[in-house]
């Protein structure tokens, strides 16, 4: 706003006393202060209100006005209220160094000033930076992206001093401003991620206002062409696990309509580019798709072999060697629900596969993820390893995929949906793809066989015991576990025995009395009281092969 036009708001009483050239002056912000030396609080284009608590001869004019010419300020006001009208020196200051100055009148509050000042800068400010959003938005839908979210949400942070961030339904930094602060943790980015996927699972339209220690965000879906729609018609589990957010470091709850409709156009212009970015995977995609139905229908190792050899390129460009392979398994499910899961899969192993500690929207350009049914089957190539290595303990390991993304996905999934995933062995030719496919497929298969809402496993972890797991129905693993366990668990509530951590340690000791002894800080004969205990509750003898394989096979189960 120019200083002009506080003059023509009858409502501020503000009288000017010199400067009338310099009325055509932009007002940027306002800033109340009565300290001697306030510069390091100014940035330029300020209104500064003062009380003049400052001056206590007219020989303290003339330095103040100078630092406030020195930092850029657009004008002064000094209240009315302390002394009255205002110094003539004050007055001969501002003349000597040509800044605008006014009075403001005893009946006026500052505050009155500010907010009047705030809110015409900031509508100001919102509607050039809609202006600009809408030309990105012209421009990205009708021809390449001039640079990305990066390029909006700077205009975010310059133009409303507002820090935003572009955020994966699994807490990656795809896209940051990095206005008046450092950049975003990646556990907060995880919990923002958290707190948005469980807002939206209840319904509840955004933006969703969270507030994490001292800060207060407000998350905006950013809801791709493909997705919902704004009557939200379609399940919200489709898509949930696949858009990302827009996060503002602000509470939007007061915010007025054109603020929030600014916002809303800012994450339309982030959606037309991720619509983009995904069309740029359909190559990976086909890719995948086509390796898999070779493995799958038992073509021979030199035609697989040959789309290997078109693949590597595209996934690891420059790679002057074959690369290892990998293969990922991932499954999600909704209980009750007819949902398609396969794509909802293949988006989401796409993205857990990106490293988490990358940032920005192309890191995944290494991966290829197919979707069959409601599996989602990722070929991961990996550099070749040196000769000396077989590639055995390269590459992606199960528990490493889930570390960082946890907790976001568990909030999206609720209490009614799952992820599992398998991950396999590296393999160095095409003739062993098709182990690898049914390695990661039985890893994926062991996982599912465990609590919880988000599981991996890896080949590492196929022992013939474990393999079986999988395959033992619901019911009958209940009906062994609760046969064997719970004699057990109702004597360790009533009386604190701690029978069964002490049969995990006996197992785990090999049913060695010594080192089991040691392990649980006990005396043999305390220990051999307790053996003898589980013994008696469970009727079983744990020096027969066959009751220790019941009670680690019932443990595993538990």
């Amino acid at each position: 706003m120019r200083l002009r036009a506080l003059l023509e708001t009858d409502a501020l009483g503000l009288k000017l006393l010199g400067g009338e050239d310099e009325l055509d002056r932009t007002v940027r912000g306002v800033m109340t202060t009565d300290l001697r030396d306030p510069s390091r609080y100014l940035s330029g284009g300020e209104l500064v209100l003062t009380g003049l608590a400052w001056r206590r001869d007219a020989a303290d004019s003339d330095p103040f006005v100078r630092i406030l010419v020195q930092a850029g300020v657009a004008a002064l006001a000094a209240g009315e209220a302390e002394l009255g009208d205002i110094p003539d020196d004050l007055v001969l200051a501002c003349a000597r160094h040509r800044l605008p100055l006014f009075a403001v009148h005893e009946s006026v509050a500052f505050a009155t000033v500010t907010e009047h000042v705030v809110r015409q800068v900031s509508g100001e400010r919102a509607g050039d930076l809609a202006a600009v959003v809408d030309r990105h938005r012209r421009m990205m839908t009708s021809g390449p992206a001039g640079g990305g979210p990066d390029v909006v949400l700077d205009l975010l942070g310059s133009d409303l001093d507002l820090r935003a961030w572009v955020l994966s339904p699994t807490g990656r930094l795809i896209a940051g401003s990095e206005v008046g602060g450092p950049a975003l943790p990646a556990e907060l980015c995880a919990r923002l991620a958290a707190e948005h996927l469980t807002a939206a699972r209840t319904g509840r339209r955004g933006p969703h206002r969270i507030t994490l220690g001292s800060g207060t965000y407000s998350l905006f879906p950013i809801v791709r062409s493909g997705g919902r729609s704004a009557q939200g018609s379609r399940d919200v589990r489709e898509t949930l696990l696949s858009d990302w957010l827009l996060a503002v470091e602000a509470d939007a709850s007061d915010w007025p309509e054109e603020r929030l409709d600014l916002l809303q156009g800012v994450t339309q212009l982030i959606a037309v580019e991720r619509d983009r970015r995904d069309a740029a995977r359909t190559v990976r995609r086909r890719l995948a798709q086509e390796v898999l139905e070779l493995v799958q229908t038992g073509a021979a190792p030199a035609e697989i072999a040959a789309r290997l050899r078109v693949a590597a390129p595209v996934l690891l460009p420059g790679l002057g060697a074959a690369p290892h392979w990998q293969v990922v398994v991932a499954r999600a499910e909704w209980e009750g629900s007819d949902i398609e899961a396969g794509p909802i899969a293949q988006s989401l192993l796409e993205e857990i596969l990106v490293d988490p500690l990358a940032t920005g929207p192309e890191p995944s350009d290494r991966i290829a993820v197919a979707h069959t049914g409601d599996e989602a089957i990722a070929l991961v190539p990996l550099p070749a390893v040196s000769s000396e290595h077989d590639g055995s303990e390269a590459g992606i390991l199960a528990d490493a995929l889930l570390e960082s993304v946890r907790a976001p996905l568990s909030a999206g999934l609720n209490d009614d949906g799952r992820v599992t995933l398998g991950v396999s062995a590296a393999v160095h030719s095409a003739e062993g793809l098709r182990g690898a496919l049914e390695e990661a497929r039985h890893a994926r298969r062991v996982a599912a066989a465990r609590p919880g809402r988000v599981c991996a496993a890896g080949h590492q972890e196929l022992a013939s015991h474990v393999l079986l797991l999988p395959f033992v129905p619901d019911d009958v693993r209940r009906a062994f576990t609760a046969r064997l366990l719970d004699p057990l668990r109702d004597y360790d509530r009533r009386h604190r025995a701690e029978l069964i951590p002490t049969l995990e340690a006996f197992l785990d000791c090999d049913g060695s009395w010594t080192r089991c002894a040691t392990r649980l800080h006990l005396h043999v004969n305390t220990l051999r009281y307790r053996v003898g205990r589980i013994e008696q509750l469970t009727s079983r003898d744990l020096s027969r092969l066959e009751d220790k394989l019941d009670f680690f096979l019932a443990l595993r189960m538990s």
